[in-house]
């Protein structure tokens, strides 16, 4: 992939899924959801972000992702949530991923450059600006007031009259229904 080519559908959204994924690591190290010995310093397009070296944590935001990901191939998604919640599940912060405005492209033409697209130097400068800024978010939002039974959620909001499809037919869906209060028309 050359770094003035501008980018495919499909290597858009792998590139976003990618991002989103550390995103959440990062997310859930800055937040202090986790105790920060779970989390290894990285370094991912070209500044730091944590990564949990928990196997189950490490499976389940994998397979959020990828459930965030076939949706995004479809073009359903409008949003993804990552969502922290008290122990009575109750969004505490919600870090909103937008991702509504992806160029929409025929089914044969996904594997195409698609004109005025991003470039991946472009991309990779976007997530940049975007992972420092959480990396900053303690002090905008002040510390998180921690209880032993603080968790998160990764909520995928669809388009309007779009409903969530499986990876396979025959699997059980890789999602539940989340609660109206975690999502962004749940919010007050």
């Amino acid at each position: 992939m050359s770094e003035n080519k501008p980018l495919t559908f499909n290597e858009t959204v792998r590139g976003i899924a990618e991002f989103i994924e550390v995103a959440i690591h990062t997310i859930l190290f800055v937040r202090q959801v986790y105790p920060a010995d779970v989390f290894v310093r990285r370094k991912k397009y070209e500044t730091p972000v944590y990564q949990s070296r928990h196997p189950a944590l490490n499976e389940y935001i994998s397979g959020a992702v990828k459930a965030v990901r076939d949706e995004m191939e479809l073009g359903k998604v409008e949003k993804v949530i990552v969502a922290i919640r008290d122990q009575n599940q109750v969004a505490l912060e919600r870090f909103i991923f937008s991702i509504d405005h992806m160029v929409q492209v025929e089914a044969f033409d996904k594997d195409a450059c698609v004109e005025n697209a991003m470039t991946p130097s472009n991309l990779v400068q976007y997530f940049r600006s975007f992972l420092i800024k959480i990396n900053m978010i303690e002090s905008v939002l002040g510390q998180l007031e921690l209880a032993d039974d603080i968790n998160f959620s990764v909520i995928i909001e669809l388009k309007d009259d779009t409903v969530p499809t499986a990876s396979q037919a025959k699997e059980q869906p890789p999602w539940v229904p989340a609660e109206l209060q975690n999502t962004t028309s749940g919010t007050s």
